[in-house]
């Protein structure tokens, strides 16, 4: 108990710094404001939501490229130079999105400048640290770390209608960008560190280099267990990028107005909380695939109940907990497997690549869904689609079998 304590009262600052930096990064931002900003984009430029929401995707390709190269070089510089960067170059990337024109094409590059420079701000950075300074909690931290984006995703729907509403689209992107440049970089540079060595990190002594087990990254792409969370994550994040980003729209077809869509959607935020605390409090205690397993089932259940077009509010807001309650236990569970199927050794080059799948999941799903609602009408097809592919992406994460056993290796000598 006492060491525990011991964790958080010589990393409570990191971890502070390492929420915002999650909650006002690369990760959320985008992903949660794109649903409020689909209709009164799409209305004044004449596009199609599909075609407005392929933007994402292009803002995705541009993060998976650069995340790995970010992981490879937090393992060899440290993360906290990586982490300052790119959260300043992503503010400014995504004030810039206020200077789209008519053309749908500059506005895709937009989104993929926005993707190529705050890429290092997605939790792969900020857990890389979270997993250094935390050993015995490490999945009540990594939760309690992202635990950001559930804080992002209560409020930023409601916040971009408000602002679009307020001062129009275009300075909704500058007043969104002042989240990562006025509120997370000023703190992450004032608390945000790289992790201490393994033996400060059990005797409290000042941070130096650090010298962790595990295997590398061409020796996880021969094990099974990294293809199996691979697709995992593809089916499980492709059906929650989805829902989330088409919620908005789609509850305004329902017949919601904007505002009431905007906070209804906010309930996706306190349940992806909820469901991150419960998850990384339990994983460190059981078997996380078992954990999250029936964690990941209700977004199905979800689909379901959106599918009905005269559903009221209490039910949309059931629907928007249940997607929600699975996210947040999804991002902790990539992360904290990445951490305990694999070791810290290659670990920012192996969530890495993890993330960028789901990355790409997320990146894709939100197109797929707008070209599935142009096409018919209607987002009934796609719902059904995305609930079978909740169940299987669930199933697969059983197959994962039990922790290895890592050795620390000897920390290079002067």
């Amino acid at each position: 108990m006492t060491r525990s304590y011991a964790e958080f009262r010589r990393g409570w600052a990191v971890l502070i710094a390492s929420s915002l930096g999650v909650a006002f990064g690369a990760s959320p931002i985008p992903y949660n404001s794109l649903g409020p900003f689909t209709r009164p984009i799409t209305e004044e430029l004449g596009w199609g939501r599909g075609e407005f929401q392929l933007a994402i995707l292009w803002y995705t390709v541009a993060v998976v490229c650069v995340v790995p190269i970010v992981g490879a070089l937090a393992d060899r510089f440290g993360v906290r130079r990586m982490a300052l960067l790119t959260l300043g170059l992503f503010g400014l990337a995504f004030a810039a999105l206020s200077l789209t024109p008519a053309s749908i094409m500059v506005f895709y590059v937009l989104w993929f400048i926005a993707g190529f420079a705050g890429g290092g701000s997605t939790p792969v950075t900020w857990t890389r640290a979270i997993n250094g300074w935390f050993v015995e909690n490490r999945g009540l931290a990594l939760a309690i770390t992202l635990l950001g984006t559930g804080i992002t995703a209560a409020f930023l729907p409601t916040l971009t209608i408000w602002l679009i509403e307020r001062f129009g689209w275009r300075w909704a992107f500058v007043g969104i960008s002042l989240l990562p440049l006025a509120v997370a970089l000023p703190i992450a540079i004032a608390w945000f560190r790289d992790p201490p060595s393994s033996s400060a990190a059990t005797h409290g002594s000042q941070p130096g280099p650090r010298a962790e087990g595990g295997v590398t990254l061409g020796e996880a792409v021969r094990n099974y267990r990294f293809w199996v969370l691979i697709l995992s994550i593809l089916l499980v994040a492709t059906g929650i990028g989805g829902t989330i980003t088409n919620l908005v729209p789609l509850l305004e077809d329902r017949g919601f107005a904007a505002l009431d869509a905007g906070k209804i959607a906010g309930a996706v935020g306190v349940s992806i909380m909820v469901g991150r605390v419960f998850a990384g409090f339990m994983m460190d205690r059981f078997w996380a695939p078992g954990v999250v397993f029936p964690m990941l089932v209700l977004p199905a259940i979800a689909c379901l109940l959106l599918m009905n077009h005269g559903i009221g509010a209490g039910t949309a807001i059931l629907a928007a907990v249940l997607v929600g309650f699975a996210s947040g236990a999804e991002t902790d569970l990539v992360a904290y497997l990445s951490a305990r199927y694999f070791g810290l050794k290659h670990y920012g080059r192996i969530y890495g690549a993890q993330y960028a799948v789901f990355g790409f999941a997320s990146g894709i799903a939100p197109p797929l869904f707008g070209f599935v609602h142009d096409r018919t009408g209607s987002y009934d097809a796609i719902l059904v689609t995305a609930a079978v592919a909740f169940g299987v992406g669930a199933l697969l994460l059983l197959t994962m079998g039990r922790y290895p056993v890592f050795e620390a290796q000897a920390a290079p000598q002067a």
